[in-house]
């Protein structure tokens, strides 16, 4: 059987390593950057009479209109520009890349960054180009990225901001200046819009190439799996086409409007992990051994003494804290581990068990 599989599947395919997530039972999940916190007190009950009054034997609204006008209410996002709901971010990349996909065809991003940019992008067909960061602090180096510009002539880049898996936010100007040199189409993916003060929604419209994504995982719904893109209608138009036919569930278009008439009590957990996210980056920096980097994310990367991440990450899995190990999986990463904020006492816990395992 297997040489009829190698032979039929396409070589770039063959090549990749599917996605893994660790199983996190019976222990503190602070491995994928989820809101740590469940639905606000009070609101469950609410949300589950929502639920009840779903008709799920007919098929969901195919443009999520309610939904899409809770978005903008709440996302802030231009009344003049289109919008576009995906199931999840990575959806939303996927139909990017299959309206660009042509041979030849080049999506741009830097590294490390977001692993789904060069995933999607080989599912596509298309050839994937990365920028190495700068080693000592992960900025953008934006010259060697507008260098890379210019070389390659990528139709499509993505730029995250803050970045994951590093957390960091790029400097603004940087990324103005890359947006306006790109020959393609940029995409600045938000996902961690609720732990920083910066964006580039509202400028949208000041360059015709660029476009805003956006999930609303992190503020705490990662289960209903929802994304959006947003910009001008002549792209979202052509994008639109790659979507396939009720894309996001009638549960998920009903939960989430749901939530979104109650943010303000989401902006108070998001207010929380902030806060933590200061104590935690405090509580590492004090510590011997590891060397963490400020984030503007709900993350921090840490890099730990040469040769100890592995060993590290399965000690403090054998003391109940499931982190992610970045060791391996890019050259800059290199002795990495990336901690999810938590509760106060996911942080606390997750604090004394690197103590102990130092």
């Amino acid at each position: 059987m297997q040489h009829l599989v190698d032979r039929l599947v396409r070589p770039e395919i063959l090549a990749l390593t599917a996605y893994q997530v660790h199983d996190a039972t019976g222990l503190i999940k602070l491995d994928a950057m989820e809101n740590p916190y469940g639905l606000p007190e009070g609101l469950r009950q609410e949300w589950l009479e929502v639920l009840a009054g779903v008709d799920v034997n007919r098929y969901p609204d195919p443009r999520g209109t309610r939904l899409a006008q809770a978005l903008r209410a709440a996302l802030g996002i231009p009344a003049d520009m289109a919008l576009l709901l995906g199931n999840g971010s990575d959806e939303i990349i996927q139909m990017l890349c299959l309206t660009l996909a042509r041979p030849g065809g080049k999506v741009l991003s830097v590294d490390p960054g977001f692993v789904m940019f060069r995933m999607i992008a080989r599912f596509a067909g298309m050839d994937y180009v990365g920028v190495p960061l700068r080693a000592d602090d992960f900025a953008l180096d934006t010259a060697a990225v507008l260098a890379a510009l210019e070389r390659e002539r990528p139709v499509l880049t993505f730029l995250a901001y803050p970045n994951n898996p590093t957390g960091n936010l790029f400097d603004a100007a940087a990324l103005a200046e890359i947006i306006a040199a790109a020959p393609g189409l940029v995409v600045v993916d938000e996902a961690y819009a609720p732990f920083t003060d910066a964006s580039f929604m509202a400028r949208l419209g000041d360059w015709p190439n660029l476009l805003v994504m956006r999930t609303v995982s992190k503020m705490g719904l990662a289960g209903l799996r929802l994304g959006l893109l947003a910009g001008p209608h002549a792209w979202l138009d052509q994008i639109d086409k790659t979507r396939l036919p009720y894309n996001i569930n009638v549960l998920t278009q009903v939960s989430a409007a749901f939530v979104l008439g109650h943010k303000a009590r989401f902006d108070a957990q998001t207010r929380l992990i902030r806060q933590e996210r200061t104590r935690l980056f405090a509580g590492l920096d004090a510590l011997p051994g590891v060397q963490p980097y400020p984030s503007e994310a709900n993350f921090i990367l840490i890099r730990c003494a040469p040769g100890r991440a592995d060993e590290l990450f399965q000690a403090l899995k054998a003391r109940g804290i499931l982190i992610k190990n970045l060791n391996g999986a890019h050259p800059l990463l290199a002795d990495c581990l990336r901690v999810t904020v938590g509760t106060p006492e996911e942080n606390d816990a997750f604090l004394a068990a690197l103590k102990a395992s130092l």
